[in-house]
């Protein structure tokens, strides 16, 4: 018997495949005490960058067809 390979939904609302086909994470930092922060820095934390390649497979394996 197979066993169905569930997608983690907690993941799924975390990371968004590129068009490229390349995974992208958020850049945490962005929740809260942001009168502090300067616009620059603001700016630069609301830009999505690539998942760490180490992170890659797990990642892939918990998303299972979330993102295909």
């Amino acid at each position: 018997m197979k066993i169905k390979i569930k997608t983690r939904k907690s993941v799924v609302k975390r990371f968004t495949k590129s068009g490229t086909g390349k995974l992208m994470r958020g850049k945490c930092g962005m929740n809260h005490l942001m009168a502090k922060k300067d616009p620059n820095r603001k700016r630069n934390l609301n830009t999505d960058s690539e998942l760490f390649p180490g992170d890659k497979k797990r990642i892939v394996r918990m998303l299972g067809k979330g993102l295909g």
